[in-house]
């Protein structure tokens, strides 16, 4: 008898889950995310996985006697999977971090259907307006190549739980690509899917820079399932690129009101040292760099070369360089000061794009302009892309084959910014095009006469705060 009521008590204990929260530069609301889905009956563990951010987020999290983990490759799928493999519980919920109005029941909302073996993975829909990239481009790819998931109004949220024996076999795509990648890996693998309602929630809409960005990397997880899957076909590719000129529209109607930009270089100018040189001197290989320089003397040969030397380096040994190198101080605040003052800040560099697109989350810019990199399976191939808005053109500014007053003139034309509001801030050689083309040129802690010559200001200190006294 005692052995038949103990059985039943096992039977009957209600199953646990944990609750995983990735996260970047969200110290004002992790706190209350934390605290909601501790108080769940259901929840007996929350990890919080930080993508390295420069807040608060972490020691709030730990105040809140969450378990942190840090991501060692910036990214919001590595952090989920991170969150997912270091999970003690089979089933995992999870949620976003910025949102500081779920419901107190959102954790039964989402595994309440798993535990009634209605399905096996759930996604959530809320009342709140679709995002510009899930109506135009996302729906719309998935109607014309994975129609039964155009159903779901909300395939990019990021709030699902699932059984971890599924979410192992998931591919995570460590960018914007992720929620709609998962959501299609789990309907390919005929996983039993159900969409929930969490009610209304309020979460940051992403800033107009980073809907491009967003837009591509949500096509390029989509289409990358639809290409396995072998259903793609030139009418669909033709469909494709009308949704591209139509998301190109919504965000040059988003950024009519701005027409102010700051260009920041990035080597020894908001780092204080040169990324390339930095990972000579870790791996040894300074005197080929040299002897690159040396010898050749086309700009497309020596990045080339370059690039070719930091083959078979993975990602993670890029970012430790980089977080090595420390940024200009107070960089951060006058960004923040800039921005208030209704400025866009970008970087614009000859180093490559991993690197520009870390230090441009680090400080909060907006856009980063640079070479570009190829990377395959989180490792460096070697090979190298120089960008067409670097390439001297028939109206170029100057008669260098390469060059970033090539690319001010790209952000000239793109968001429709006359050349007298751009402050064009560099160090070296290769910025006095940029600098003497820009409406105020900075030379910036420069050794060149010829930049402090052309330079409309000249700043000596390693601090942007004299930058102020002219970005009005």
């Amino acid at each position: 008898m005692i052995r038949k009521i103990w059985r039943n008590l096992i039977f009957f204990r209600p199953q646990k889950v944990t609750v995983v929260i990735p996260v970047l530069n969200e110290e004002k609301t992790i706190g209350k995310v934390i605290k909601l889905a501790q108080q769940s009956r259901f929840t007996d563990e929350v990890i919080v996985v930080d993508d390295k951010s420069e807040d608060r987020t972490v020691e709030e999290a730990i105040k809140n006697n969450a378990k942190v983990l840090t991501s060692n490759i910036v990214g919001k799928g590595s952090s989920m999977k991170i969150g997912m493999e270091a999970a003690r519980n089979e089933i995992i919920v999870y949620l976003d971090g910025d949102i500081d109005n779920y419901e107190l029941d959102v954790v039964k909302h989402l595994v309440q259907p798993i535990f009634n073996n209605e399905c096996d993975f759930v996604k959530t829909t809320f009342n709140r307006e679709a995002g510009r990239v899930t109506e135009l481009v996302a729906k719309p790819l998935l109607s014309i190549l994975f129609p039964d998931l155009a159903a779901y109004s909300q395939p990019l949220s990021g709030m699902i739980a699932a059984k971890k024996e599924i979410l192992k076999k998931l591919d995570f795509e460590n960018d914007y690509g992720v929620d709609v990648g998962i959501l299609i890996d789990a309907y390919n693998q005929k996983t039993k899917i159900k969409e929930v309602n969490i009610g209304r929630v309020n979460n940051k809409s992403k800033p107009w820079q980073e809907l491009g960005k967003m837009s591509r990397e949500v096509s390029m997880a989509i289409l990358k399932r639809a290409e396995t899957k072998k259903i793609l076909n030139l009418d669909e590719l033709e469909t494709m690129n009308i949704i591209q000129n139509e998301m190109e529209n919504s965000i040059n109607a988003s950024i009519k009101h701005l027409n102010k930009l700051i260009i920041f270089d990035m080597d020894e100018t908001i780092l204080m040292g040169r990324f390339i040189y930095e990972t000579a001197k870790k791996y040894g290989f300074e005197s080929s760099i040299t002897d690159i320089i040396t010898k050749n003397h086309e700009p497309y040969i020596i990045t080339k070369l370059i690039a070719n030397l930091l083959k078979d380096m993975d990602l993670m040994q890029i970012y430790e360089i980089v977080d090595r190198i420390k940024i200009v101080p107070d960089l951060e605040r006058i960004i923040k000061i800039l921005k208030n003052r209704g400025y866009i800040i970008a970087i614009v560099s000859d180093s490559y794009n991993v690197v520009t697109e870390h230090i441009k989350k680090k400080i909060n810019a907006d856009i980063s302009l640079s070479n570009e990199l190829e990377v395959k399976n989180n490792k460096i191939t070697g090979e190298v892309t120089i960008p067409s808005y670097f390439i001297r053109k028939d109206n170029s500014f100057c008669s260098h084959s390469i060059c970033k007053s090539n690319a001010v003139k790209y952000l000239t034309e793109k968001y429709n910014i006359p050349t007298s509001n751009i402050i064009a801030v560099g160090n070296g050689e290769n910025d006095i095009c940029m600098v003497k083309m820009a409406g105020i040129g900075v030379s910036f802690c420069s050794s060149n006469k010829l930049l402090d010559n052309i330079a409309d200001k000249i700043i000596k200190k390693q601090n942007f705060k004299e930058i102020l006294t002219i970005a009005r």
